[in-house]
């Protein structure tokens, strides 16, 4: 068949592969100038330094499959993600941990006298936490959400942490002991030239054509079997019934000679630090070594019509549109949308590969059988 997929980022640089290992013709546009789409990474021409160009991507996952399906096309190395964060006048390791809570309360508890400390400065009266707020009262108290928390959520979300469900906090762990891993995926690592020629890997397949600073043509879509949609929901409707809400990021790069500041990632979780936080990318690529160094200033904000959507916001009234764009969708003949936009959902790398390994499975067993693919393989809902 030929099979249109829009977006050369992960989702469809994996279906695509997927789809053309299997005979089909594939064709792949992206508007921007490049392949990757968020995770694009490039060399600084006056460091030397690999550069995420949209902000850090860290790959870490449990599923083995896809560990050894990114392997196949590059080689990782280790990487272990240990955040820093500047709170009150201080610097803290993140996530919460047996050394947090020690240097945090200037104690030396061992790990059962932290759980019980920790204990009473939790307020036991919520017993279902609904919102941030409570989430994080409820099992760290009121000093450890002002200070590593409150601040930092409300720049990066543009409201406060009471609007914000709990299920945001409970992705976050604390931990009783001194492990200042930020994951806990047994596979963690960083692909050793970036992941833009991992992905050039990808779709290094004579049954793949790229065409970049190319915008999508719904009219060019009956030219084609099937379309894979990556971009997103709202916009391949025209945004006919309204935008769905997401928050963006505006980077403020600098350079710097030496090391600027000891670590990959440095939060600010003070309220009147404008920036949420400092990423210094040579420390994503620990193996190399460069004088100079590149760091990000990283600004939330909402998203506006001509800015890069990063992060779905999904509250009630997102929710609500959200609803009205899949019927609409459904009623759609010849479309999937797949990954983070296409599916308006936050997802890890690791799951939008999973997802468009399943998804490229999906589309093979419905054409064996002659029955229709369906809009989404994956809900939104």
């Amino acid at each position: 068949m030929d099979l249109l997929l829009v977006g050369a980022g992960l989702s469809g640089a994996v279906i695509g592969r997927n789809l053309a290992e299997q005979g089909h013709r594939i064709t792949i546009v992206d508007g921007r100038s490049h392949i990757g789409g968020n995770c694009h990474t490039e060399r600084d021409a006056e460091t030397g330094v690999m550069v995420h160009v949209y902000g850090p991507h860290i790959f870490h996952t449990d599923d083995e499959e896809v560990w050894n399906y990114v392997n196949g096309f590059t080689r990782f190395l280790p990487y272990k993600n240990r955040v820093k964060t500047t709170s009150q006048g201080a610097v803290y390791s993140l996530p919460i941990n047996l050394h947090t809570i020690n240097q945090f309360y200037g104690k030396t508890l061992r790990p059962d006298e932290a759980r019980t400390f920790l204990e009473t400065q939790a307020d036991t009266s919520i017993t279902d936490p609904q919102s941030f707020e409570e989430q994080a009262l409820r099992f760290v108290g009121p000093d450890l959400y002002e200070a590593f928390f409150k601040g930092y959520t409300e720049k990066q979300w543009g409201c406060s942490p009471t609007e914000l469900p709990a299920a945001i906090l409970k992705r976050l762990p604390v931990r009783f002991n001194y492990d200042d891993n930020y994951f806990f995926h047994r596979f963690q690592g960083m692909p050793e030239q970036g992941y833009t020629p991992m992905i050039e890997s990808i779709l290094d397949h004579p049954g793949i054509t790229v065409h970049l600073d190319t915008m999508f043509d719904p009219d060019a879509a009956s030219d084609y079997d099937h379309v894979f949609y990556s971009g997103p929901l709202d916009g391949y409707f025209d945004y006919r019934l309204g935008r769905l809400g997401y928050r963006t990021l505006d980077f403020e790069r600098f350079s710097d000679r030496g090391d600027y500041q000891g670590c990959a990632v440095m939060n600010y979780g003070d309220r009147d630090t404008p920036w949420t936080r400092i990423t210094e990318h040579k420390h994503f690529s620990p193996w190399e070594s460069h004088e100079g160094t590149v760091c990000y200033r990283e600004y939330a904000r909402e998203c506006g019509a001509d800015d890069i959507p990063y992060y779905p916001i999904r509250l009630v009234e997102e929710k609500a549109l959200l609803t009205d764009y899949v019927a609409l969708a459904e009623q759609t003949p010849g479309v999937t949308f797949v990954g983070r936009l296409g599916t308006y959902r936050y997802l890890d790398m690791d799951v939008t590969i999973r997802e468009a390994l399943d998804t490229a499975q999906a589309f093979l067993a419905h054409a064996a059988e002659g029955s229709a693919m369906p809009a989404f393989v994956k809900s939104p809902l």
